[in-house]
């Protein structure tokens, strides 16, 4: 029967032991815009930043305020 020459890290025994892997972020895509972005995000397009289908801001608000 085999044996192991040396005892091995408990390090190295826990990374094979885990099952974590690496997940694509998840996207939804806009009714409105037809733009994908992550869930729950409000995301910039075309000069506007748009949140659950709806323009919350637009850059020339931003420009006027400063």
């Amino acid at each position: 029967m085999a044996h192991p020459k040396r005892r091995q890290s408990t390090t190295r025994r826990d990374k094979r032991r885990t099952h974590y892997k690496i997940e694509a972020p998840q996207l939804a895509v806009d009714k409105a815009t037809g733009e994908a972005h992550l869930y729950h995000r409000a995301y910039w397009l075309d000069g506007k930043m748009y949140y659950r289908g709806k323009v919350v801001m637009s850059k020339q608000q931003d420009e006027e305020v400063e």
